[in-house]
């Protein structure tokens, strides 16, 4: 039974449904403290709809509220409600509905949009990095979680394939590649591509008028010069390959592929549009900017050489976006660098008049440091996504040979693989997105605290218990038996799961579903330690504390698949 979704419901019908649904089930709460309560209500985030105190809101609805099955009392706190579950039937109740369930424990169906997720989105002149293994990881992780509460989502990727950036790797390569290819010198196609960027960087610090000549280049490719066009072509194709083959290693996949140079030259109409309607005009240099002073600053959507920016791309592209896939929302995963960016754009969206302005949504992310400082890709200083999960299955590789000395190269190769992918992931993913964070490979990849291999060590953990055992189904077990503190505690851990997910979806805030899952697999571990479960005083309680071990691998299997990341039977 999903406890949540009745709370909601009922909570609904006591408010006459003045709150929807989804903010409702946004608002409720799980304790840290099991004893204040299996979920609480902040009413203070009611009163703004009901004008009234909230200390005032929790007593009324407390009076009002009818309790669902499940729930035995709510109890008015100042302004929390708070709801305490039946102990002696939660865990009959969640664990049936875990093994029910099984990979789909923990989905609902509490929304109906259509969304698009946009994420990755790089220039094509220079490998993934870093930060985008974090953009990456955000983005599958929300869509899988938004897909999880009942939402069709869209994962998008756009490629930034054009502009002055694109036009630098292409003046050098034209000066210093010497029909030179990534065949030829046995290396990846970004890496190649990035190489001639970085050399650009360099060569222009001695001979300005590079800089010129990109220029120059970036007239020719927009007016479909056939020489430019050629080369452009070529060098896209082969950093494109290059990038499906970590997006293939890292597990990122995309619905649908968007390039810039696709809807650069289609924003026509829309600019027009907006000149007609006093939302563009040229500035004193020749530039067309969008007029968005005092709120914001104005934005330049044409160079005063006529030639496009990111701006021109994005009014099409999001149109299209809105108009081609019919969407109730789009959102863009992109580094807090652009906020502003953003800011602009969907105000311009909303001078121009679109319906569909104040569906847009970005989620912003901070950056990533390690302890060498900020990553700077024009001058080669990049931490290199290819080289990063590359060091972290040596790490993770070592630690497997530590544990395991008689284990073939072969299974050390796919342990080593799945738990660097798991510890990348994870420590991306447990801070709070908008916040800038320190990467720190070797904590990342440790087997106790909080990362990825902690998690997947607890679910295998809990996968050879159950092995030993030798039992495979549980629906005869008398799971009421469950009466320790321990028990009762991971049960009641285990309600929350689907409550976390909503949250998680409904806030786009992968970490909370992160430190959920640091707690169960910490509760977990206690349980394991505080009972005995293979050797309990009979067959029954033992049969009944296997349930519960298979419930909670389920459960940590499911949390893990949404954040993108796979298990290990055996660590």
């Amino acid at each position: 039974m999903d406890f949540k979704k009745s709370l909601v419901s009922a909570l609904s019908a006591a408010l006459e449904k003045k709150v929807s649904d989804e903010q409702l089930s946004s608002f409720i709460e799980s304790p840290k403290d099991s004893k204040i309560g299996a979920f609480a209500l902040p009413c203070f985030k009611l009163a703004p709809v009901l004008k009234k105190a909230p200390a005032e809101i929790a007593l009324e609805l407390q009076k009002k509220f009818v309790l669902p099955k499940g729930i035995e009392k709510a109890v008015a706190s100042g302004p929390y409600l708070n709801f305490f579950l039946k102990k002696e039937n939660l865990a009959v109740q969640v664990l049936k509905q875990v093994f029910q369930q099984k990979e789909k424990f923990g989905c609902s169906k509490i929304s109906r949009k259509r969304i698009m997720v946009e994420y990755s989105a790089p220039n094509t002149n220079k490998p993934l990095h870093l930060g985008h293994l974090r953009n990456d990881s955000i983005g599958m992780a929300v869509s899988n979680c938004l897909m999880a509460v009942g939402n069709t989502v869209i994962k998008a990727n756009l490629y930034n394939d054009r502009g002055i950036h694109i036009c630098k790797s292409m003046v050098a390569y034209k000066k210093f590649g010497k029909g030179s290819s990534p065949a030829k010198e046995k290396i990846k196609g970004d890496h190649f591509v990035g190489k001639f960027y970085v050399l650009f960087s360099k060569e222009a610090g001695q001979n300005p008028a590079l800089e010129e000549e990109a220029q120059e280049l970036l007239k020719k490719w927009e007016s479909k010069d056939k020489e430019t066009i050629a080369l452009w072509k070529k060098m896209n194709s082969w950093i494109l390959n290059g990038f499906r083959q970590t997006y293939k290693e890292f597990g990122s996949k995309f619905d649908i592929e968007f390039f810039e140079s696709v809807f650069f030259d289609k924003a026509k109409p829309i600019i027009e549009a907006g000149i007609k309607k006093g939302v563009f005009e040229k500035n004193s240099e020749g530039a067309l900017v969008a007029l968005l002073e005092p709120e914001l600053p104005n934005k330049v959507v044409l160079r005063s050489d006529g030639t496009s920016i990111y701006a021109t791309n994005d009014l099409a592209l999001t149109k299209h976006k809105f108009e081609k896939f019919k969407l109730d929302e789009a959102i863009w995963i992109v580094g807090n660098e652009q906020n502003l960016y953003l800011q602009q754009l969907f105000k311009i969206f909303e001078k121009l008049g679109f319906s569909w302005a104040k569906k847009c949504r970005h989620l912003s992310f901070g950056m990533v440091f390690l302890p060498e400082g900020r990553m700077k890709s024009r001058e080669g200083k990049v931490v290199d996504a290819d080289d990063l999960i590359n060091e972290m299955a040596f790490l993770a590789a070592a630690e497997i040979k530590k544990r395991h000395k008689g284990l073939s190269e072969k299974e050390v190769a796919k342990r080593s693989k799945k738990i660097a992918l798991s510890a990348i992931k994870f420590f991306l993913l447990k801070i709070d997105s908008a916040k800038d964070m320190n990467f720190d490979p070797e904590k990342s990849i440790a087997f106790e605290g909080e990362t990825g291999p902690y998690v997947q060590y607890t679910y295998a953990r809990a996968k050879s218990i159950l092995r030993k055992s030798k039992k495979t189904g549980f629906a005869k077990a008398n799971f009421g038996l469950l009466k320790e503190q321990s028990e009762s505690e991971l049960v009641s851990l285990l309600a929350d799961f689907p409550g976390v997910v909503q949250k998680t979806a409904s806030h786009l805030s992968p970490h909370v579903l992160c430190q959920y899952l640091i707690g169960l697999s910490e509760k977990f571990n206690s349980f394991y330690h505080a009972v005995p479960v293979l050797q309990a005083e009979n067959k029954k309680i033992a049969e009944a504390r296997l349930a519960l071990v298979a419930a909670t691998a389920q459960t940590l299997k499911n949390g893990l698949a949404l954040l993108n990341i796979e298990t290990l039977e055996e660590m």
